[in-house]
């Protein structure tokens, strides 16, 4: 997308600072000295405005105005008008700017008031500008009562010194209507309340303001998939967060502030229920190694640690309603202490460790078995069955940079880490130092795997194996498992060290993926007397009758049909399964139809949505 540029500004020490160390090439500052003609005629059409400022010790703070279009507008000049309820007592940015030291209700400055920054921004069409200046007036009027309310009219005037409009990037539509406050503090310190960290784990945005020393601010949003930014800590300790910086236009002007000027504001708003969270924070930047062992798969990211907070039950004067997400976010990043919800990179040596395909069968037409040899004696032994390996493509596939592409939007966060379930044994007489992974040809990088040729020699980077899925069976235990198709994966890791008697498989599988189920019972024949396949889809002429046929040789029992609840009710009936635990690898739907169905019983479930 095209910026709005006119006039020229010169980069800051910081800004340049975090280009150059992100080698991005040299580009002007888009950013317009002046109100631009575009944000003049954008801002009145804004229902939402993040406003930022510093406190008397320099620490940023963020506050989110509005509730519909038309509170704030341009006066000519440069000069923009908000009028708009506030919280008067609880709200840290409008005590800073409108209350002050002397609780005055009115502030007026001619020529050096305290420096602000601003973003204007319509969820619901994505279009937002940015502003920067400072406060030029500002009023509290009469209290707001009706319908309950306790909130007060402010009146603000800015004199705008900076202003940008630029893209629309992870941000999720949102409905915005206006609602009457009743703000109420709930919390002023650290760490957080239980409330405001389930808001942190539903948020899909929040807004945060930076400052170049005392120069000049910015105020920018972040945004992607519900729990984005992640709780590292809150304690008596203290409270830290982290997030992943996107990929976006590679200006970096809020890096380049907190490279100069390490602390931030945010202000994480709850659209639901009014309720919303303000805080301030030292910041660090991490780059490469540092952001991927605490955030893995990214190679970007802030932490902030929390020094103080209020959270505000009903303090916002709006309301929104979740439209589409963004099509370019990415999923969700977890913590690498955070277990097998996500991709924790186990680190396996200070070099890169490399896995060499060398040999690959396919066992159906979309269904094949790639195994690796692992460089380095180091990284030998150290996965566990159930554990999954991720590997990175992005020497093999990687397109270079692209700011926006509407046509493929989620390959521009496709950091071309995939996390595959290591389906091989050490006990299973391969060598320690090679591993198997038995997976689908869904998308682009399986895709690529697919099309190898082993001579070709690829060799890709491990970034690590991770992953709590672990079979136990006690003495006397039966396993039961539920594998949706391509779900038998982690079962088959474990298969050495299981006794195979006492093992129960519950099998829905494609009949196009039979394949898949031949191979198991051909590499572990007592297997198939203790499997129930469900076979669905069509085959060509008689092919299901001889499939099915060939399947109950080996000794399985063969339903041609959906899994159904009355299925698992009749197998837990039996006297011959004394488990208490059952083990489920499934798709989404296929797996929260088996929770509900096994809601009274003990069940380690896996999925696919790593």
């Amino acid at each position: 997308m095209a910026f709005i540029h006119s006039g020229h500004i010169e980069w800051h020490d910081g800004e340049a600072s975090m280009q150059k160390l992100l080698r991005v090439p040299y580009q002007e500052n888009p950013t317009s000295p002046f109100l631009t003609p575009h944000a003049a005629r954008l801002l009145p059409q804004v229902p939402l405005l993040a406003l930022g400022t510093l406190d008397d010790a320099g620490r940023p703070w963020t506050t989110l105005l509005g509730g519909e279009a038309g509170f704030v507008r341009s006066l000519g000049q440069s000069v923009v008008g908000i009028k708009t309820p506030v919280d008067p007592v609880h709200d840290p940015v409008i005590d800073i700017l409108l209350r002050g030291k002397h609780e005055d209700p009115t502030r007026e400055h001619e020529s050096n008031g305290p420096i602000v920054s601003a973003l204007g921004i319509d969820l619901a069409t994505r279009a937002r500008v940015k502003l920067a200046g400072k406060l030029v007036a500002g009023a509290l009027g009469q209290t707001l009562t009706q319908l309950g309310g306790k909130s007060t009219e402010a009146q603000i005037v800015i004199k705008v010194e900076q202003s940008l409009g630029n893209c629309p990037k992870y941000l999720n539509k949102k409905d915005i209507v206006p609602s009457v406050p009743e703000p109420a503090l709930v919390s002023s310190n650290v760490p957080l309340p239980v409330e405001a960290i389930n808001l942190l784990a539903r948020a899909d945005v929040f807004f945060m303001s930076s400052s170049h020393g005392d120069l000049t601010m910015g105020t920018n949003h972040r945004g992607g998939s519900a729990g984005f930014c992640r709780v590292v800590n809150n304690d008596h300790t203290g409270t830290i967060l982290v997030y992943p910086e996107y990929s976006g236009n590679r200006l970096y002007q809020t890096l380049g502030n907190l490279q100069t000027t390490p602390k931030a504001g945010l202000v994480i708003p709850d659209f639901d229920s009014g309720d919303v969270l303000h805080l301030t924070g030292t910041t660090e930047i991490l780059i490469g190694k540092e952001a991927a062992d605490l955030l893995p798969r990214s190679n970007l990211a802030v932490k902030v640690q929390i020094e103080d907070a209020r959270f505000i039950h009903n303090g916002l004067a709006f309301r929104g309603t979740s439209g589409e997400p963004s099509p370019y976010n990415p999923p969700v990043r977890f913590l690498a202490n955070e277990g097998s919800s996500g991709v924790d990179v186990q680190k396996v040596s200070d070099r890169t460790v490399y896995a060499k395909l060398i040999k690959k069968e396919l066992l159906t037409p979309t269904i094949g078995r790639f195994r690796f040899s692992v460089s380095g004696p180091e990284a030998a032994g150290r996965w566990k069955p159930g554990q999954y390996v991720a590997l990175t493509f992005e020497d093999e596939l990687g397109a270079g940079y692209s700011h926006m592409r509407d046509d493929d939007p989620a390959s521009l966060n496709d950091d071309l880490v995939r996390s595959f379930t290591v389906s091989s044994s050490k006990r299973g007489g391969m060598p320690e130092d090679e591993l198997e992974i038995t997976i689908r040809n869904v998308g682009k990088v399986t895709a690529f795997l697919f099309r190898q040729n082993v001579r070709a020699g690829l060799e890709v980077p491990i970034k690590g194996f991770s992953g709590t899925f672990t079979i136990h069976q006690n003495e006397d235990d039966v396993v039961s498992f539920v594998a949706g198709g391509i779900g038998i994966t982690p079962l088959l890791a474990h298969l050495p060290d299981l006794d195979l008697g006492r093992v129960r498989l519950i099998w829905t599988l494609n009949i196009r993926d039979v394949g898949l189920a031949i191979d198991t019972f051909e590499r572990y024949p007592q297997l198939a007397s203790s499997t129930i396949l469900y076979l669905s889809g069509a085959a060509d002429g008689g092919q299901e009758l001889q499939t099915a046929l060939r399947l109950e040789r080996y000794g399985a029992q063969v339903c041609k049909r959906r899994l159904v609840a009355s299925d698992l009710l009749s197998i837990q009936g039996q006297p011959a399964l004394p488990s208490t635990t059952w083990y489920i690898c499934a798709g989404s739907k296929l797996r929260q139809a088996l929770l509900s169905w096994l809601s009274d019983r003990k069940v380690v479930h896996e999925s696919f949505d790593y």
